[in-house]
């Protein structure tokens, strides 16, 4: 298997290569959540750069589910018109289409919303409120509108970020979920956020529309054991069509003791998947990281920092499988001239060593 092999899924496009761009936060988004120009030129340049997914940055599917300044939204109808012409554009380059929906839940900044964040239960550390059952199911319903918004847009699917600790992630935690209804309690009730929108997604979008889920298998309140049952449940369910794990570093050991002596990757690439996609993101940054990854068991890799510095990081690939990408800290003409804005140069410059004074 190459990473130049293409990549079908059980339903929807065909995947030119085994190359997505990572969901990456990019902070150039309008502040009521339109696309704007930087946000546009960033993403485009990556579709025609050759990789064979484009993803947006996480898209906040209530406006009280903003988790940082500059994101895009995918809330409102006033957001069509930017993301319709984004998936128009991504498409027209080769690549598929996804956009990532997320809310921020406890993560929400309250001085961005205008009050308490909303979380599955009440949360002393960052005054996060709970949600009442009826908000729990409206949140889904949201969920599930923001991926009809999706569709009408053009896009070819999308992800649910379930990752990061943001507000599915959230409930799947022990730590964080703390309810007695229906959506707290065991692993399976504490999912039924996420399988209530992945089963509402499936049967309302168009039978062809691509659905993938990003998750953390650790950190963030989780459970290792938890989190593979579910992986394994989703995959066997095949109600999704690609999973994201967000690993941070794919040769890594899992943190939890009773896991170690493997890398944590391996903890997801030994499950039956089906007909289920499996993707991983976390210092894929070189062509000998990519094979690497996709010899270890992967379908497809998530690239992130190595995309930010290269918007043809497979195009380089294929005319050099060992390529390394370009040294950091790099400057900030450097990334101009890569698409990016100056809003996410500046997030850029938080990274420590990633931009050069």
């Amino acid at each position: 298997m190459s990473l130049f092999d293409p990549l079908s899924f059980s339903r929807g496009p065909v995947l030119r290569n085994r190359f997505a761009l990572a969901p990456l936060t990019n902070l150039q988004s309008h502040d009521d959540g339109r696309l704007s120009e930087d946000e546009f030129r960033w993403l485009t340049l990556r579709a025609k750069g050759g990789f064979g997914l484009v993803s947006t940055c996480a898209a906040h599917v209530q406006a009280q589910g903003l988790g940082f300044r500059g994101q895009l939204g995918i809330f409102a109808d006033v957001h069509l018109e930017g993301l319709t012409r984004l998936a128009a554009a991504i498409k027209a380059a080769g690549s598929v289409a996804v956009v990532q929906l997320h809310h921020a839940g406890r993560r929400s900044p309250p001085d961005l919303v205008g009050g308490r964040p909303v979380a599955p239960s009440e949360d002393a550390e960052t005054g996060a409120r709970a949600l009442s059952l009826g908000e729990v199911e409206q949140l889904a319903e949201d969920f599930i509108a923001a991926a009809l918004r999706a569709e009408r847009a053009g896009f070819d699917g999308v992800e649910l970020h379930g990752a990061h600790g943001y507000v599915i992630c959230q409930f799947l935690s022990p730590q964080f979920n703390r309810r007695d209804d229906r959506y707290g309690g065991t692993p399976d009730n504490r999912a039924r956020l996420l399988l209530d929108v992945i089963a509402g997604v499936r049967a309302r979008c168009r039978p062809d529309f691509l659905v993938g889920v990003r998750l953390s298998p650790e950190r963030f309140g989780l459970a290792l054991d938890e989190m593979q049952a579910l992986a394994g449940r989703l995959m066997r369910e095949a109600q999704i069509d690609f999973l994201d794990l967000s690993l941070w570093d794919v040769n890594k050991e899992p943190e939890e003791e009773a896991h170690r002596g493997r890398k944590l990757l391996a903890c997801f690439t030994g499950l039956d998947r089906g007909e289920v996609r499996l993707g991983a993101a976390g210092r894929i940054d070189s062509g000998p990281a990519a094979a690497r990854a996709l010899a270890e068991g992967l379908d497809f890799v998530i690239v992130g920092r190595a995309a930010i510095l290269h918007h043809d990081f497979p195009q380089r690939v294929r005319a050099d499988p060992s390529f390394m990408p370009v040294p950091t800290p790099v400057s900030a003409g450097y990334l101009r001239d890569e698409g990016l804005g100056e809003a996410f140069i500046d997030y850029m410059r938080t990274w420590e060593g990633f931009v050069s004074a």
